[in-house]
């Protein structure tokens, strides 16, 4: 049950209806996930939309590097709304099954490319770290480039947000979907 109402709903105002309409005629083709909450401010919602249609789309990684670095950080937020969103992308990329088991149980999938394997890496150490060591980022940048490590470093950082959005709200999954893993426990001491 979320915590807060969620959009699209019939009290939705103009400025909420015409970023609804942006969201839904971009490449999302559908607002779910933390879209639904961003709404409450239409301007933070408008700005979100965008950002996140530029770094899904619109980088230099390709879908397949994209959805593994997606799934890396979802299962290290504890977030089963983004996991349960990106493993059908992921599959879509062409993200082997065994490669998806082993980011479900937070493990080095097999058969990873040198490539893969350093944005994995990369992946894992931020989201554990909120840094990586000089010898992760070289690997990656030797392998993916300037470009794309900084792209790549934003994704990462923009699906954080979309995990603690996904989180805080409790933004359930689609009627009659099971999550992968448990919702992180609302135990944080006063």
């Amino acid at each position: 049950m979320p915590r807060i109402p969620l959009f699209p709903h019939d009290t939705m105002d103009d400025a909420q209806r015409a970023v609804l309409e942006r969201i839904v005629s971009g490449p999302r083709g559908r607002i779910q996930g933390p879209l639904r909450a961003a709404l409450h401010n239409p301007e933070l919602a408008d700005r979100w939309q965008a950002l996140g249609a530029l770094l899904r789309y619109g980088t230099t990684l390709p879908p397949r590097l994209s959805e593994l670095a997606i799934l890396v950080t979802g299962r290290a937020c504890r977030s089963p709304f983004e996991w349960y969103a990106h493993r059908a992308e992921a599959e879509r990329a062409g993200i082997e099954a065994p490669i998806i088991e082993a980011l479900l149980a937070q493990a080095e999938p097999p058969g990873l490319t040198a490539q893969e394997l350093a944005l994995y890496h990369y992946a894992v150490e931020l989201n554990r770290e909120r840094s990586v060591r000089d010898a992760t980022y070289a690997t990656a940048l030797a392998q993916l480039g300037t470009r794309a490590i900084v792209e790549l470093t934003a994704l990462i950082g923009y699906y954080t947000m979309v995990a603690m959005t996904l989180n805080c709200h409790e933004i359930p999954l689609p009627e009659g979907v099971e999550p992968a893993f448990p919702l992180p426990q609302h135990a944080i001491a006063p």
